[in-house]
């Protein structure tokens, strides 16, 4: 009798758990085929059911806060040195990126002058004070000459240089075989931007110390539109430093941008005949011929076309 009941109780507890497992295998397979009705999404399933949140909350955003990383300063040992007794610039800033080219670039031909020597003699500041800027730019040998003696026209707008950009591309390919990959961070800049410009630098400053690395309005070689200054991507905290010179980077265009057409125009040493301060990051375009020359004589501009 005992064995019947053990029996008895076995089956039904095995009926109870047979059914158990079947419900349990239902319930399964309907969750299982309402999330995938739901692009297999369980939030977006459970909500159609009143399960869970109505709105993910928001993600907040994380501010970048930026940085005039390509803006120049002067040293402590810079700025208790003489001012330069002579001529031209190094500023750097963001590029303007608003600025359109009021007209192309002209040709040098079309607009040449050859002077050798400015009408009057400059001040310590390397500026003709009480210049007025020139109706037309003035070449020196064919070459388009912007300094703190030739200033441009207020109206000379020709945006970058095509010419100029095609053969930095170039060295930027070459470069980049070196496993260097450089950027131009500030090519042409209006007048009305390099005033404003140049008005930051003195308030930051003063005159004396801003015109040692900064241009006034109208004696700026990037507003001829072949002058790039030149860094390294992800590298910006080299951007108008001299740093950049001590570089892999900075020596690879030190040693190679004359093969396509640029010199380093400010080079160390040459303040009193440049003008200003040593910038290993500032180039310009004066076509392969004339650079390699330049590069080779180990000269400024202002030496090679005779007018220091």
């Amino acid at each position: 009798m005992n064995r019947k009941r053990t029996y008895t109780t076995r089956k039904k507890s095995s009926k109870r758990l047979t059914i158990t497992l079947v419900l349990t295998s239902l319930i399964m397979s309907v969750i299982v085929i309402w999330i995938g009705m739901h692009d297999w999404d369980v939030t977006k399933a459970w909500r159609q059911v009143g399960i869970g949140e109505t709105e993910a909350p928001p993600v907040e955003e994380q501010e970048v806060e930026m940085t005039d990383v390509d803006e120049p300063r002067l040293e402590e040992e810079e700025l208790v040195q003489d001012p330069p007794a002579k001529m031209d610039e190094a500023e750097t800033d963001e590029p303007e990126k608003n600025d359109v080219p009021a007209k192309p670039e002209p040709k040098n031909e079309e607009t040449s002058k050859v002077t050798t020597k400015p009408p009057t003699s400059s001040t310590n500041s390397g500026y003709i004070e009480g210049q007025e800027l020139p109706e037309e730019p003035t070449y020196v040998n064919g070459i388009l000459i912007a300094n703190k003696r030739y200033p441009l026209p207020s109206t000379y707008a020709p945006g970058e240089s095509a010419e100029a950009r095609e053969a930095f591309e170039e060295m930027v390919a070459e470069a980049k075989l070196s496993g260097i990959n450089l950027t131009a961070f500030s090519t042409y800049r209006s007048f009305e931007y390099q005033t404003s410009l140049y008005k930051r630098y003195v308030d930051r400053d003063g005159v004396e110390a801003a015109d040692r690395y900064s241009a006034r309005p109208g004696y700026s070689e990037h507003q001829t539109g072949l002058a790039f200054d030149i860094g390294e991507v992800n590298y910006e905290k080299h951007w108008a430093s001299s740093s950049f010179g001590a570089t892999e980077a900075g020596k690879w265009v030190a040693a190679n941008a004359y093969r396509y057409g640029f010199i380093l125009r400010y080079p160390k040493g040459k303040e009193s005949i440049t003008g200003y301060m040593h910038e290993s990051w500032h180039f310009r375009y004066v076509g392969r011929e004339i650079a390699e020359e330049i590069f080779k004589q180990n000269v400024t501009l202002e030496e090679y076309l005779g007018l220091n």
